[in-house]
């Protein structure tokens, strides 16, 4: 799968991660990358909408708790791993066993963890372009 996309609103990042989201199924792990407020956490909120019928209201950054559990008709596993110090940080928390759950992981700042990221990984990277425009490059397996 290799998809580029340019949004020139949150409101459009939204639309594309809803979109994206209604054909995503679980298990899957969808890692992000771009800089602070690239629209990681707005794509997911659309995402999330799409993939779960979750209210996206209730999708917030976990960046202090760095989990969110949101369930819907799939379960979201929502991580932001800006404040993580090191991979093995990760492991003792338990958190790479998610990555075997009948789910979804939506992981921010994934390369924080890049080396312990399964093969089968969908990479979403969202670059700053301007302003409101961000360009949206999906990568991975489906």
């Amino acid at each position: 799968m290799f998809e580029r996309l340019t949004s020139y609103s949150a409101e459009e990042t939204f639309k594309y991660g809803y979109a994206f989201g209604s054909k995503i199924s679980s298990p899957a792990i969808l890692c992000f990358f771009g800089d602070l407020a690239a629209g990681k956490t707005t794509f997911i909120k659309g995402f999330s909408a799409g993939a779960a019928q979750i209210d996206s209201s209730l999708v917030q950054s976990p960046t202090f708790t760095y989990l969110h559990i949101y369930r819907g008709k799939q379960t979201i596993y929502h991580f932001d791993l800006y404040r993580l110090n090191s991979p093995s940080e990760f492991i003792d928390m338990g958190f790479d066993d998610y990555f075997n759950e009948d789910g979804i992981c939506c992981v921010e700042w994934s390369e924080r963890i890049a080396m312990l990221l399964p093969e089968k990984t969908i990479r979403i990277t969202l670059s700053h372009l301007g302003e409101d425009c961000r360009m949206i490059l999906i990568e991975g397996d489906e």
